[in-house]
């Protein structure tokens, strides 16, 4: 494909605006032509020659879109990725990439039917913590892994009235949120666990879907612990990585995101810069910092650009994307029945 990849983004709240149309905008080779919003939704100002249209409709009856990227309300994801890939359009779609295997399985079909590009957004796989810690493993700076804790939390009193706070089948709650970019690390550092173990709550007043979770990933000789929390004032350490040669401790998060809702653009000089260093400990006690390696989200588009022209694998491979929704699953199935979930089937 030598001319631009002309966009359509269906969904301009938070993540479409705060996240996808920079991250687009900063990419060569990718053209943003038109968003499907409702025009009182645009909050954020979109750049000159992008239409608006009311109904993600409106945005797959026109000719002049080849990628089509997701960000509306999670239990819409599949039926839209499928009616775009139905009309000939490559798909991009936000997390979670469905809200069950079967769902993901019926996408996945549709790609291949239609012979598309179908990717699952996991911008978290280049966040300045995750890519700090896997070097450290890669560089076997601990040793054998015993323990890998992460942990993605927030503070929100006061429950908004939106989906993503409302029912559990629109794919609302903290787990259907923060949980497939904390599988998807979990995944690419250790494969796939033996089974699942979960439990989650509602605590704040008048939630009525899960605003805590945790849930522990089994493999044969080591554990993963995944907590997501919108009570955690000040919250915690994002990583704690135990191993047999000492432990590795990442406390603050990767800062992209907060740079993007302050309007910095991701080709700026040192946006991906993280001032947090990960601490190493040694068996003795003694620590060490090193320097955090930078974010760089931006590479997902990159790659996906390179996908497109056929020069490469997609950022994120179907198989990765159907073990992720696989482990997503196994997590509200473990917590509704308080029993552990063993995984056999990874087809």
């Amino acid at each position: 494909m030598n001319r631009s990849i002309r966009v359509g983004l269906i969904g301009y709240g938070f993540v479409g605006s705060v996240v996808h149309k920079p991250l687009i905008e900063a990419t060569p080779g990718f053209e943003l032509r038109v968003v499907a919003t409702r025009p009182e939704d645009v909050k954020m100002p979109l750049p000159p020659g992008v239409d608006v249209v009311p109904t993600a409709e409106d945005l797959l009856a026109r000719e002049d879109i080849d990628l089509v990227v997701i960000a509306a309300p999670n239990h819409l994801h599949a039926p839209l990725a499928i009616a775009a890939l139905e009309r000939g359009r490559h798909v991009v779609v936000e997390k979670p990439f469905a809200l069950d295997v079967s769902e993901a399985k019926e996408m996945i079909e549709a790609a291949q039917r239609n012979n598309r590009i179908l990717c699952a957004f996991q911008n978290r796989r280049w966040d300045s913590d995750f890519l700090s810690v896997q070097r450290a493993l890669e560089e076997n700076q601990i040793g054998r892994v015993l323990s890998f804790e992460s942990r993605i939390e927030y503070f929100q009193q006061v429950v908004p009235n939106r989906w993503r706070d409302g029912a559990r089948k629109a794919g609302g709650g903290i787990w259907y949120d923060v949980g497939p970019h904390m599988v998807d690390q979990a995944l690419l550092l250790f494969g796939r666990p033996e089974a699942v173990m979960a439990s989650f709550a509602a605590l704040r007043a008048g939630s009525a879907v899960d605003d805590w979770a945790q849930v522990i990933l089994i493999y044969s000789n080591m554990r993963v612990v995944l907590v997501g929390s919108m009570i955690a004032a000040g919250g915690q350490r994002r990583f704690v990585v135990q191993g047999e040669q000492g432990t590795l401790i990442k406390t603050g998060d990767d800062p992209q995101e907060r740079r993007l809702k302050q309007g910095i653009a991701p080709s700026a000089p040192g946006f991906g810069d993280d001032p947090d260093p990960l601490v190493v400990v040694r068996p003795d006690g003694v620590s060490a910092t090193v320097t955090a390696m930078p974010g760089h989200q931006i590479t997902f588009y990159n790659k996906l650009r390179l996908a497109l022209a056929g020069e490469r694998d997609t950022p994120v491979t179907l198989q990765q994307t159907l073990d992720v929704t696989r482990v997503i699953e196994a997590g509200h199935v473990s917590a509704e029945s308080g029993k552990l979930v063993v995984l056999e089937d990874w087809s």
